[in-house]
């Protein structure tokens, strides 16, 4: 008959085992690919000592092809809740050292009660994606178990913050859940995601290509904008998840961490009185702009290798965390095309979501024309955009540093989507179009009919100033209450504050539906 202190050794030998996951030398396999293992992972997102593990010895109930012979306690991966910095959050890692990581009805059964639970609490989930993809040996079971988990990804949608990890192979079903939740991070040497792999291209399309070609973070990154960021190693996505988090509330009920702020919010940068050059059609870089405003300079980007054209992130103005959506005069002269309108609207709707207030930093020329974009349906992708900023409740203050022609004004957070507050520099123009453009329709004819070319060079450039006189400033839309203060640029700061400040109270809901239906 076994004691009590048998009983005690045999649970802390059980452990023991379970922490072992598939055994010693898949861990050394692991770190031998430069990975870290699910345990190591979640010990290094997490505070110290604060990870509280679920369903340690459960296994995988499958007794076809002699699986009921191998059974491993926790069955591929680990679940639980901690704290990153002292804040409760619930997290799941995929353990690539079991079966390779792939999921099983038990295994996706642990992924769904941590996601339940994280929805009861109102706190953030983190998934920690290593895995071969579904249990082959399981069939339906497994494949029902992703749309068990894919069903709370939806529900979970913009109530609490969901961030992916892809820290190893995510394929075929095993990518929608990922795709589903908010954030996405890839690493650049062991991550890769694709619905299906090189093989079947081959088979079905006969195109050759690599695994990284088809599905690393590379692609992602750049092309696709699946990913949101691309991470050097796993320790560095690690923190970042930390850093993210510190700007985003626990829930939708909540505001994000209002954090002590010593960088003075009256500071005034006479560099930004000069950053816009004379030539209008002369670049600059926006995020000289944003880092000069924001508190200490810090600015998280999301999305930084994908659509340039247009820049968004987190930032604190204050002590309080904003969301900043910029064109970028640097890349393609920051005109709105297809990706970049996605990539802007998803952002708005995110932090809408999550109350985070929205500046937005204008200087945009138009939509990128051709039948390139045309064809790629840049009218639905840039209705997206305008679409999400008039639904947007949250505070949105909106600054127009130089251009601001045609649509894209109207997409930029203009007054009529309900900006709150829309400032204008002395530099900026606002207009349904450049002078050149305009005074080819508008004096089109008359233009014509000037044979010397001398006289007609004077003619148009006689116009072309009328017109800049006339439109390229912001005092006409001031006229109309359109923008609502003309500021000097190294005041923006402060100005920008204050009003964020002034709009803490506002009030503001959309009529009752079941859900709007977003041009997607």
């Amino acid at each position: 008959m076994s004691t009590t202190q048998d009983k005690i050794q045999k649970l802390i030998d059980q452990r023991a085992k379970a922490r072992l996951g598939g055994g010693q030398d898949k861990i050394d396999s692991q770190h031998a690919k430069g990975k870290f293992t699910a345990r190591e992972r979640i010990e290094l997102l997490l505070d110290e000592g604060s990870f509280e593990e679920f369903d340690m010895f459960v296994t995988h109930r499958c007794t076809n092809f002699g699986m009921e012979k191998n059974k491993i306690l926790g069955d591929g991966v680990v679940t639980g809740h901690g704290t990153i910095d002292g804040r409760i959050v619930y997290v799941f890692s995929q353990d690539f050292t079991v079966f390779g990581g792939s999921l099983s009805e038990t295994f996706a059964q642990k992924i769904c009660k941590v996601m339940d639970m994280a929805m009861k609490a109102g706190a953030p989930v983190i998934g920690i994606n290593d895995s071969g993809g579904a249990r082959i040996q399981e069939g339906v079971t497994s494949l029902a178990g992703y749309a068990e988990i894919f069903q709370r990804n939806i529900m979970a949608s913009g109530v609490i913050p969901q961030i992916s990890a892809i820290f190893g192979p995510c394929a075929g079903g095993a990518v929608y859940s990922p795709a589903l939740t908010d954030f996405i991070m890839m690493t650049e040497d062991n991550s890769y995601m694709f619905v299906t792999g090189p093989k079947v291209v081959k088979t079905v399309t006969g195109e050759d290509v690599t695994t990284e070609d088809l599905g690393g973070a590379q692609v992602h990154a750049t092309r696709s904008g699946v990913s949101h960021f691309m991470l050097e190693n796993e320790e560095e996505g690690l923190l970042l998840i930390r850093k993210l988090l510190s700007y985003l509330p626990q829930n939708n009920l909540e505001e994000a961490p209002l954090v002590e702020c010593f960088d003075p919010i009256d500071r005034i940068d006479d560099s930004l009185n000069s950053i816009i050059p004379d030539n209008p059609n002369q670049p600059y870089d926006m995020k000289e702009v944003i880092y000069t405003i924001v508190d200490d300079g810090e600015f998280l980007e999301v999305h930084r290798n994908y659509a340039k054209n247009i820049i968004v992130g987190f930032a604190r103005m204050g002590g309080a965390s904003i969301g900043i959506v910029a064109n970028q005069p640097n890349f393609l002269a920051g005109v709105l095309d297809c990706d970049a309108s996605r990539k802007a609207a998803r952002f708005v709707r995110f932090c809408d979501a999550f109350n985070i207030p929205i500046l937005t930093l204008v200087d945009v020329p138009g939509f990128l024309p051709g039948t390139g974009q045309e064809y790629s349906g840049i009218i639905t992708h840039g209705a997206k955009l305008m679409f999400a900023y008039g639904e947007a409740t949250v505070p949105k203050v909106t600054v127009t540093l130089r251009k601001s022609y045609g649509g894209a004004h109207d997409v930029m957070s203009c007054k009529q989507l309900r900006g709150d507050l829309n400032y204008a520099w002395p530099t900026a123009e606002i207009a349904v179009m450049g002078a050149s453009g305009a005074i080819e329709v508008l004096e089109g004819r008359a233009i014509s009919k000037i044979t010397d070319p001398e006289e007609r060079a004077k003619y148009i450039a006689t116009k072309e100033e009328e017109y800049k006189e006339a439109f390229a400033n912001p005092y006409q839309a001031a006229s109309y209450g359109y923008i609502d203060d003309v500021i000097e640029p190294r005041n923006t700061r402060f100005r920008v504050i204050r009003a964020f400040k002034s709009l803490q109270t506002k009030k503001l809901t959309n009529p009752p539906k079941k859900h709007s239906n977003i041009p997607l």
